[in-house]
């Protein structure tokens, strides 16, 4: 059987019919992937929304815990507390400073950073943050000022890295909070 003119002719433009259907099903395609990428972003932007929010809630639950506790800590450890200043938030020239929990009394300060779990950044960052405290809040410029850490989980490891930098550890034991150091701790002053 011979292929005429007609039949080439036919071929084509069936082809041609079937790349424009193509065409537009790749075009659908590309709508449709856009669109599911599209609501699965929003997801997940509105995921990690809610997760920030649990996170600082957790954040929250831990201050509460160690708030109460901090008076009852240091008074132990022979350093009495007349106020205890929560979410303190400076801002002077450039720089600022916030500082979960501040511990005062007349000659000392004891600057508390407050985790749901500590790490060792969190360590180093606390540092930081007491390096700067007396040039930010020069009216606590006569006072020895201390750290503190504290969380519900505070690993070995981060413990014993925070202790060596000369900070109060506070954890979480059972259903109170309790200082990790020993009874031979002597606390950096800044």
């Amino acid at each position: 059987m011979a292929t005429t003119a007609d039949d080439v002719w036919r071929i084509l433009n069936e082809v041609a019919i079937s790349q424009k259907e193509l065409s537009a099903a790749q075009k659908e395609t590309d709508r449709l992937f856009r669109l599911h990428v599209e609501e699965n972003d929003r997801r997940m932007k509105n995921l990690q929304q809610e997760l920030g929010k649990l996170g600082n809630r957790l954040g929250e639950f831990v201050e509460w815990q160690v708030r109460p506790a901090v008076l009852r800590l240091f008074k132990q450890r022979g350093i009495e507390v007349h106020e205890i200043l929560p979410e303190v938030s400076i801002q002077r020239d450039d720089a600022g400073l916030e500082i979960d929990l501040l511990v005062v009394n007349t000659t000392e300060a004891i600057l508390v950073e407050v985790k749901s779990k500590l790490s060792q950044g969190d360590v180093d960052e606390h540092l930081e943050r007491l390096a700067k405290f007396k040039r930010l809040m020069p009216r606590y410029s006569d006072v020895q000022a201390m750290g503190a850490v504290a969380g519900m989980v505070v690993p070995l490891e981060v413990s014993r890295y925070a202790y060596r930098k000369g900070l109060f550890v506070l954890a979480q034991s059972g259903e109170t909070v309790v200082i990790l150091n020993d009874d031979r701790f002597q606390p950096r002053t800044w």
